[in-house]
């Protein structure tokens, strides 16, 4: 068993590189775009996961880990189920947070902003990109709900799959009525970067009167 003398002793030392103002881009998502495109080139393990959080009505938050599908000037987006409890969740409070942790590169990302649906086209778009197994599982799990066993899944999964293969001719299924993506708005982006002696830098990006005002916070 982990002692928790063992768990306290964890650290670790930043030091790979700074961010500066003086070379920082002055609007947020071009500062992220060249950031994601530095977890790729060093070919990170899923650059593209970040966590979602929510808040329920009772003012519970909640987070899990979804896939960045594409941004640019409009916003964020990812795809998922509406039905699931992060769907109803943003229907009701439809503002969230993201962040993405790249280790490797000792640097995080988070986002704040509003959160809209995608219209029903580009979700259909992207669905049409999704292999096979995936398009099947998007109506075979109810997702978020609770089941039986595992068994359901795949009995559904059998269902679906047999159904839309042969009513389709082998297109397979098309989009769910209650899958889909969303879009966030970003108003505030934090990017951090580890630094030595925890005096980390953390440059926030705040939407003030349609202007974009760079803030550097205290780590």
């Amino acid at each position: 068993m982990t002692r928790m003398s063992d768990i306290a002793s964890l650290r670790k030392s930043y030091e790979q590189t700074e961010l500066d103002e003086s070379e920082a881009q002055s609007e947020p998502m071009q500062q992220f775009g060249r950031w994601f495109q530095q977890a790729l080139e060093a070919k990170l393990p899923e650059p593209n996961a970040m966590t979602l959080a929510t808040v329920g009505e009772d003012g519970r938050p909640s987070t899990r880990v979804v896939l960045i599908k594409g941004f640019d000037a409009r916003g964020i987006v990812w795809y998922t189920n509406y039905e699931s409890r992060k769907g109803r969740e943003l229907a009701g409070h439809p503002h969230a947070a993201l962040q993405f942790h790249w280790v490797e590169l000792e640097r995080v990302v988070r986002i704040e902003g509003k959160v809209e649906k995608v219209d029903a086209e580009e979700s259909d778009a992207y669905f049409r990109t999704r292999p096979l197994d995936s398009r099947i599982g998007a109506w075979a799990s109810p997702q978020s709900q609770v089941i039986a066993s595992r068994a359901v899944l795949a009995a559904n999964a059998a269902r679906y799959g047999a159904q839309f293969l042969t009513t389709l001719l082998g297109q397979g299924p098309p989009r769910p009525p209650h899958w889909g993506g969303y879009r966030m708005t970003p108003d505030c982006w934090e990017f951090w970067q580890g630094r030595k002696s925890r005096l980390h830098d953390r440059l926030r990006y705040r939407l003030d009167g349609g202007l974009w005002r760079r803030e550097r916070l205290a780590p």
